[in-house]
């Protein structure tokens, strides 16, 4: 864990620390999620347009209203989710 800053602490050395504290915090892709709501799933292959103009880097269900085994059935790509279910669903899901 990082050691608080002195207020007589020159900037000099203060900045490696702070950077050494923070960045990892700033980096993390979950900081970029963006949530879809209430996409409706059916059984079998789905394409979902992630909207995200970049390759992405994981997704995870927020919410499901039904059971159903859904997984990533294609590589990730700059435009769509490629997700496939056990049955039809609706869902809320974040990607990042």
């Amino acid at each position: 864990m990082a050691q608080p800053l002195s207020n007589k602490l020159d900037w000099s050395i203060a900045n490696p620390i702070w950077a050494s504290a923070i960045n990892p915090v700033l980096s993390n892709a979950l900081n970029n999620i963006k949530i879809i709501n209430n996409v409706n799933i059916v059984t079998g292959t789905n394409v979902i347009n992630h909207g995200l103009g970049r390759l992405q880097q994981g997704w995870i269900i927020l919410d499901i209203d039904s059971s159903a085994i859904i997984y990533r059935s294609a590589p990730f790509n700059d435009k769509n989710l490629i997700l496939t279910s056990s049955a039809p669903t609706t869902i809320s899901i974040g990607v990042f």
